[in-house]
């Protein structure tokens, strides 16, 4: 346990992973379920953990996500997530339950665990069934590693259509000791989440109670994970979950504790991190977009409405072509569902306002199309409502997306 008299501020640490909190192990092997990547993965913490998880909202809930919900009612611990890629294991009937609680059965008895503390986690193909043999000879070969190369493998493992690995890592002092929370995520189509997103994973070493955990990573959701969208679709396997294994010797954590907000920034810029990176990887994506609303009546409008507008088509679109063309921004606010005066709306690409109170500004079209063609890009839309300001992350629509999900299945 790392003590210091001097409490520092949050830090990003370089090359963080889900690895990065004490008392984890991960992996990943090559099962068969993909032709040639790793596709079984595996998060381990060396004692039971605190958890915490939010599932889609889609009423098609995969057979996993209800294997890992029986899991956490019992004890509300858990010690293992076991992940495969290549097969969703969704809309698969009793058999498909049947295999997911075979996946957790065969998890626990291999590592020794009980099996309600073993969450499962699926992605890839809907309607199609796993193959146990390949699932439990995989499961066999796991062999998690508190190394480095134990997160790449487990990142890997858990991809689809994605074209990067996601990870981060922050850390802080909470009571005078080092707490460090990591995660890894995989997301690149079908993004367009409601409580969680595609499958997302963090993990820290503080000590908190499921119960205080739970509400932490509600309130951080809606800021961040759910304020991310790619397509517009919301998938039947989305969930996150997060383990607190309680390893980093702080006092335990509540709404109550002094230092609860450095825990909240914690998660969330972890969160945000993960959000961000599955945004920027949208299928065929060639740019992050950034939306940011402020001015407005309450925090959750200008959510909506940020969200609204990165989601927009017409929008992305614009983004892909560098066309400055802020009347597709204004036309996704009108439609965002809050209320506001549309005779006192500013809009901004980067620095750039090309609207001023409703009101066409001069601006330079070559700059702004300079600015559209950056890897990032940022939307300013600045109301006169209120104090409420909210964040959206997406990615322009291109060519490939539809060549990749035409395809997705051959």
């Amino acid at each position: 346990m790392e003590i210091i008299k001097e409490k520092s501020e949050l830090q990003k640490i370089s090359n963080g992973t889900i690895l990065s909190p004490r008392g984890y192990k991960a992996g990943g092997v090559h099962a068969g379920l993909r032709y040639a990547k790793k596709d079984l993965g595996i998060i381990v913490s060396e004692v039971p953990a605190s958890c915490a998880a939010v599932y889609t909202k889609n009423v098609f809930n995969a057979a996993p996500l209800q294997v890992t919900k029986d899991s956490i009612s019992i004890e509300k611990k858990l010690q293992a997530i076991v992940v495969n890629s290549a097969c969703a294991n969704a809309c698969t009937g009793s058999r498909g339950l049947e295999d997911a609680y075979e996946m957790r059965s065969c998890t626990a008895k291999a590592f020794a665990i009980p099996e309600h503390f073993v969450a499962v986690a699926s992605t890839g193909v809907i309607g199609e069934f796993l193959d146990m043999q390949k699932i439990k000879r995989g499961i066999a070969g796991l062999n998690p590693t508190a190394e480095n190369s134990g997160a790449a493998d487990f990142e890997t493992a858990i991809l689809t259509t994605d074209t990067i690995n996601k990870n981060t890592a922050y850390f802080t002092y909470i009571d005078g000791v080092k707490v460090t929370a990591g995660g890894a995520a995989k997301g690149s189509g079908m993004i367009h989440p409601n409580m969680a997103t595609m499958l997302g994973f963090v993990t820290t070493d503080a000590l908190i109670s499921s119960e205080s955990l739970q509400d932490a990573l509600l309130q951080i959701t809606n800021r961040t994970f759910n304020q991310i969208t790619v397509d517009g679709d919301t998938s039947t396997n989305d969930m996150v979950i997060v383990m607190a294994n309680g390893t980093a010797g702080n006092k335990q954590l509540d709404e109550n504790h002094p230092e609860w907000s450095k825990f909240i920034e914690l998660l969330t810029l972890t969160s945000e991190d993960l959000a961000k990176q599955i945004a920027k990887d949208g299928e065929g994506a060639t740019k992050l977009i950034e939306v940011n609303v402020s001015g407005c009546r309450t925090e959750e409008d200008a959510q909506m409405a940020a969200k609204t507008i990165v989601g927009s088509n017409l929008v992305k679109t614009a983004v892909f072509g560098a066309d400055g063309n802020w009347g597709r921004v204004v036309a996704a606010m009108g439609r965002s569902g809050i209320s506001f005066n549309p005779e006192d709306v500013t809009v901004s690409f980067g620095e750039t306002v090309v609207l001023k109170s409703s009101e066409p500004a001069a601006f330079s079209e070559e700059t702004v199309t300079e600015y559209l063609k950056q890897d990032s890009i940022a939307i300013h839309v600045l109301l006169n409502e209120g104090s409420g300001a909210g964040t959206a992350w997406g990615c322009d629509l291109t060519y490939d997306y539809v060549k990749i999900n035409g395809s997705y299945r051959s």
